[in-house]
């Protein structure tokens, strides 16, 4: 104690020690298989340059890179912004904060989409479809076609029909609706996904990895159905497993959970 007092270390130092370790450990963790980490360590050469060009006392260098020393925390925030975002949903997904977030009944979308997608499965009709949970997707919505209509398993079907003009893009649902279809998403550019994927599946993980959304693949070419969430891709799952992965990503609950809460009657 006595050693810890002549440095002047504390337990506020410890909790902020702790603080930083654990976000530089997200941090990598979000750029880990991507293009940031090799910007990561363009940017570690840059400041060991730098380090090298103080040194040595060179004057045109140093002013150089005093220029980029004021610009640098806006540049890491520009070409790290996806890194940031996906580090503030993590953030945003924590038990304690999403405890003050309440979840609607989602029990009729459930049963609705698993019913589109097990037949969109049999017939090989290729659909995506993106589940807003507490990050919005206004941005994405606004690319597409704005419906507003009610989540039924003849709507997505109607939709995702091959000679139907909305059926390119994504649908997203919201709140029980079907916000809009035909919606642009980003697309996964991680060097983890196998080269076969097409563009809707890396197109779902695309979006959870810059969103906490929910999204359901159904591949035109086989008929698998894949599910994405936090920037992973499960494939090849059946309708029920489907059913589980929706009733935890929407209520938060095993299905097991969501029946015993429907009453007796229903």
């Amino acid at each position: 104690m006595k050693v810890f007092e002549i440095i002047g270390f504390g337990i506020g130092d410890a909790i902020e020690i702790v603080v930083v370790a654990y976000i530089l450990y997200q941090l990598y963790r979000l750029m880990r298989g991507t293009i940031a980490v090799q910007i990561a360590l363009g940017l570690g050469a840059l400041f060991l340059i730098q380090f090298v060009v103080e040194l040595a006392d060179m004057t045109v260098l140093t002013t150089v890179f005093s220029y980029f020393n004021q610009v640098f925390v806006l540049a890491v925030i520009i070409i790290f912004q996806p890194e940031i975002r996906r580090l503030l949903l993590l953030l945003g997904k924590n038990p304690i904060v999403r405890r003050f977030v309440s979840t609607t009944d989602q029990r009729q979308i459930i049963d609705e989409t698993v019913g589109a997608v097990e037949e969109m499965s049999q017939q090989q009709i290729g659909a995506l479809m993106a589940f807003q949970r507490s990050t919005g997707l206004r941005s994405y919505v606004e690319t597409g076609e704005l419906l507003e209509a009610e989540v039924s398993r003849d709507l997505l079907l109607t939709i995702f029909y091959g000679q139907n003009p909305l059926h390119d893009g994504a649908v997203i649902i919201n709140n029980r609706r079907v916000e809009a279809a035909r919606c642009i998403l980003p697309v996964s550019t991680s060097m983890k996904l196998s080269p076969q994927l097409g563009l809707r599946h890396r197109a779902a993980v695309g979006l959870t990895e810059q969103t906490d959304a929910f999204v359901v693949v159904v591949s035109e070419e086989t008929g698998d159905i894949s599910v994405s969430r936090d920037g992973a891709l499960i494939s090849n799952i059946t309708p029920e497993e489907l059913r589980t992965y929706l009733t935890s990503a929407l209520t938060g609950q095993s299905t097991s959970q969501a029946s015993a809460t429907v009453p007796a009657s229903a």
